[in-house]
């Protein structure tokens, strides 16, 4: 596994406890190039609306935020 510094890390905490009950999940594919940031588990969309800068926000039957999908991952961190 490659080395990662766990600074990069810590600087996601400030949005972490931005976070619906401060919890979060992440998780990237890599064959996608899409970061998948979850509110709750399960996290079941009935709408969404896609930016001008490719980021799906999802969102419950509430109109609550549930997500969001983040595409061109690569992209965006060069």
């Amino acid at each position: 596994m490659a080395s990662v510094s766990i600074e990069n890390f810590l600087n996601l905490l400030p949005e972490m406890k931005k976070a619906p009950d401060g919890t979060m999940w992440l998780h990237y594919d890599s064959d996608a190039d899409t970061l998948y940031v979850n509110f709750r588990r399960p996290s079941i969309a009935v709408d969404s609306d896609l930016t001008d800068d490719d980021v799906i926000i999802r969102y419950d039957e509430h109109g609550e935020i549930v997500g969001y999908t983040i595409l061109h991952l690569q992209q965006r961190a060069n």
